[in-house]
């Protein structure tokens, strides 16, 4: 598995750059506005984010394409951008359909090699890359998709509960127990797996689940 590709914009040490939230809706504003330079500087500063949540609620594999995905709706949709929420919630949010489009196209894929060959069994994916974030993610993976959506929300992609809630179009109650049991169930996949861990590689990933949410 790979990291998400540099965008042509991003910096000379190939770290994406970093805006705050509201330099990011400035950016998305002029982009609306007709500023091209705009719009790659916010493609540029976004694509990290996206391309992390893309890896956690679907794989790493196909991370790149699903981030591309998302910008290719969010500069269509742009026009429609009102500021109503952040730019970062509202990119998000188209991200968080672009993975659920492609989930649900993987099960209609699933049905079908099924009935075409039945039995047969999709290969898995083996992941090579041990550190931390990677791990974390593999573990993530597990754990039930709503939950592992409000949890990758939250302590990964750095959403307040509230924004969370716009994202996933809930109650905020509902994203701050989707998240406890997220960690509930994190927990428990950490000590499972604790003897097949190498020395040190589950105690950042333990962080995360122990760790307390924004709010």
């Amino acid at each position: 598995m790979t990291g998400p590709t540099r965008p042509s914009g991003a910096g000379s040490h190939g770290f994406p750059m970093v805006v705050g939230v509201d330099a990011l809706s400035r950016l998305a504003r002029d982009a609306r506005a007709g500023d091209e330079r705009a719009l790659e500087s916010f493609v540029d500063a976004a694509y990290h984010p996206v391309w992390h949540l893309c890896a956690t609620l679907v794989d790493g594999d196909c991370a790149d394409d699903l981030a591309q995905e998302t910008f290719i709706r969010a500069v269509a949709a742009l026009p429609r951008f009102r500021g109503d929420s952040s730019a970062r919630t509202w990119l998000l949010s188209i991200a968080r359909h672009v993975c659920l489009d492609e989930v649900r196209s993987r099960v209609r894929r699933r049905r079908r090699d099924s009935a075409i060959a039945s039995g047969a069994r999709r290969q898995n994916t083996v992941v090579t890359d041990l550190g931390e974030e990677t791990a974390l993610r593999d573990l993530l993976l597990q754990v039930h998709p709503e939950r592992r959506e409000a949890f990758a929300l939250t302590q990964l992609s750095g959403l307040t509960y509230s924004e969370a809630a716009d994202v996933c179009g809930c109650p905020i109650g509902t994203i701050r127990s989707r998240v406890a049991r997220a960690r509930t169930e994190l927990l428990e996949l950490l000590i499972r797996a604790e003897d097949r861990a190498e020395e040190g590689s589950g105690a950042g990933v333990g962080r995360y689940a122990k760790g307390s949410g924004s709010g």
